[in-house]
């Protein structure tokens, strides 16, 4: 039982290490060699975790050369642009001033169901208005709408208006206070304490999220009781 134990906490600590060299994205984003690493690394660590028989090191050493293989792989997407498009594909634009380009959506296999459902989700219904959809390597589609059906903004009407759009940062989550951020922004505990104070709250435990922007403007959240 004990062998079991360490020998799964093993494999899902390289699992974890070998997800976090491959980059933060999330399943739907994976390219395709890197979907076919992921199920073929995630096959590999299920054998040695049910069969004891097995050596350890016959499941790690395979895992950790595909990671390595897939670091190289990598490393040549960024050097060579003709590599990259060998490995991941190119984007395919399925969708000109409006019309379907029926020859694209045949050699990638995207139906024509497919394609409605990601313009559904990004708000259009009518495909009049697109002048433009492009299938990325992704399998996601972007869209680019005409210009009059674009939403409405305030430089396309000539409005001057104030640019306020400010970055929180994020000072105490869940009742720890984030040193970091917080000295980051040229705060310190005595200017955390004051905001507190000035909000009834004696301590950072009973504040479920705390943030600071770069206008000074701070948003404070108190936890709800039981929480």
């Amino acid at each position: 039982m004990t062998t079991a134990f360490f020998r799964t906490v093993i494999l899902y600590f390289v699992l974890m290490v070998g997800l976090r060299l491959m980059g933060k994205r999330q399943i739907g984003e994976l390219e395709p060699s890197e979907l076919v690493l992921t199920l073929i690394i995630s096959d590999l660590a299920a054998v040695p975790m049910q069969d004891f028989g097995i050596p350890l090191v016959y499941g790690v050493l395979p895992i950790v050369t595909l990671l390595c293989l897939s670091m190289i792989l990598s490393y040549c997407n960024l050097k060579s642009i003709r590599f990259r498009s060998l490995l991941c594909g190119q984007p395919t634009l399925i969708i000109r001033e409006g019309r379907l380009v029926q020859k694209a959506l045949a050699k990638n296999r995207f139906t024509v169901d497919e394609l409605y459902e990601q313009l559904r989700g990004q708000g259009i219904t009518d495909l009049a208005s697109v002048k433009y959809a492009i299938l990325e390597t992704s399998g996601k589609v972007s869209v680019l709408p005409y210009t009059k059906d674009r939403p409405v903004t305030p430089k396309a009407v000539s409005l001057c208006v104030p640019d306020d759009v400010t970055l929180p940062v994020l000072l105490i989550n869940d009742g720890h206070v984030m040193s970091e951020n917080l000295r980051g922004s040229g705060y310190n505990g005595d200017w955390l304490q004051k905001q507190l104070k000035a909000r009834n709250i004696t301590s950072p435990r009973e504040v479920f999220l705390l943030t600071v922007d770069e206008a000074g403007s701070v948003t404070c959240v108190a936890k709800e009781a039981g929480a």
